[in-house]
């Protein structure tokens, strides 16, 4: 196998990433491969704690794509045993436990998504149980023996519990064991992860070494920020655009997302240079979020849908217009029609309090027109009813 030369290699990896431990002994590993012709193993691991991977996996993944791109291999780890665990990584708290069913559940689903970036001929898929499962009472003391309480309560998140009173349990504590013992079977030679994931991924350097192999390089990834650009983009804190959701969804959770956080995503969800990404910041920021969100669709779907979820766009929200996939719902006979009860049956309203609050307000149109009354005089036929950004045809017959 022939490789690009090492100075190469490293200017395409280092973009993106936070940090790498150790830099110099990655341009080694990278020299090293290059003389004997044998790719780097490079692994990530993914808890299937959700059913679906969102923009913020995508950063990992698009590292490990970029490993691929220059012919080395990438271990896409599901961590089906480390899920029913909970990573304590960025936790006040202590995770609820998973079910064996649901994190088989979720795994088939990551498997079935994640080609959508990763070539599937230069990847080994791989689950955490077929070795951590195998590990019996005097397997998990061993392993436990190879480090010292002292050290694990070192990691920030442990520190700051304690610290609150915060109680952590003792599974917790495993953790970063079993992450790490994942490197020793897999003999890994770079282990990337989120820089929450700093503490995990160097105690996967320790438990090489102690097992007579040589440390993996540590590469971490920015995290990134959800919609809200607050917190971590995340499945629980509805803050997510997830890879498999409509084009249309995706184009305008993109759209909706501050122009300061804009950068962020330019940066980590795209292979954009540097300074391309600065002669777009002379632009006008509606038109490069635009560009932005079609960019994010096409990866996932098409630019033929990412083109039509654009024009959506911009007939149905900047213009106005009336969407083009309006549900239909059938809703009773001619006649006079409560209103209140009618929005919450269809839900335009999520309550009939507040269905009634936005009639007295003028948000509720019906065919275009303003109606404020509790009641409507409905004849046969279908109304189109707009509240706000939500559309609904209603059949009356």
């Amino acid at each position: 196998m022939s490789f690009a030369p090492v100075s190469e290699q490293l200017a395409y990896l280092k973009k993106g990433f936070a940090e790498i431990i150790r830099e110099e002994d990655l341009k080694e590993r990278l020299t090293q491969a290059l003389k004997v012709g044998r790719p780097l193993r490079v692994k990530a691991g993914f808890d299937p704690t959700a059913p679906d991977l969102h923009l913020g996996h995508t950063v990992l993944l698009r590292k490990m794509k970029h490993f691929q791109d220059l012919g080395h291999t990438v271990i896409f780890l599901i961590g089906d045993m480390t899920g029913l665990i909970g990573d304590p990584s960025g936790r006040n708290i202590t995770r609820p436990p998973m079910t064996r069913d649901e994190i088989d559940k979720n795994a088939e689903t990551y498997k079935a998504q994640v080609f959508r970036i990763l070539d599937p001929v230069k990847t080994e898929i791989r689950f955490n149980s077929d070795w951590l499962a195998a590990l019996n009472f005097e397997g998990m003391i061993r392993l436990c023996s190879k480090y010292t309480v002292a050290r694990i309560l070192e990691r920030d998140d442990f520190t700051k519990r304690l610290k609150e009173n915060s109680p952590i349990s003792v599974h917790e504590l495993l953790y970063p064991l079993a992450q790490g013992y994942d490197s020793v079977m897999l003999e890994c030679d770079v282990e990337l992860g989120g820089t929450d994931q700093k503490f995990n991924l160097l105690v996967g350097r320790e438990l090489q070494r102690d097992s007579g192999q040589a440390p993996q390089i540590v590469a971490t990834t920015p995290l990134l920020e959800g919609t809200d650009g607050v917190e971590k983009m995340s499945k629980s804190k509805n803050n997510y655009i997830g890879i498999t959701e409509p084009p249309k969804v995706m184009f305008r959770k993109v759209m909706g997302i501050s122009d300061s956080l804009m950068w962020r995503y330019w940066e980590l969800l795209t292979d954009l240079p540097v300074a391309s990404i600065n002669e777009l910041k002379q632009r006008e920021p509606m038109a490069v979020k635009m560009e932005l969100a079609a960019h994010v669709v096409a990866d996932f779907h098409s630019a033929a849908e990412a083109k039509q979820a654009q024009d959506d766009f911009n007939r149905e929200v900047r213009q106005g217009a009336e969407p083009s996939d309006i549900e239909t719902v059938e809703y009773g006979a001619p006649g006079d029609i409560r209103m209140p009860q009618m929005l919450l049956a269809t839900g335009l309203a999520p309550t009939r309090s507040e269905a009634e609050r936005l009639l007295k307000s003028g948000a509720v149109e019906i065919n275009s027109s303003r109606h404020s009354t509790m009641v409507f005089q409905a004849s046969a036929g279908i109304y189109t009813l707009r509240v706000g950004k939500k559309w609904k045809k209603i059949v009356i017959a």
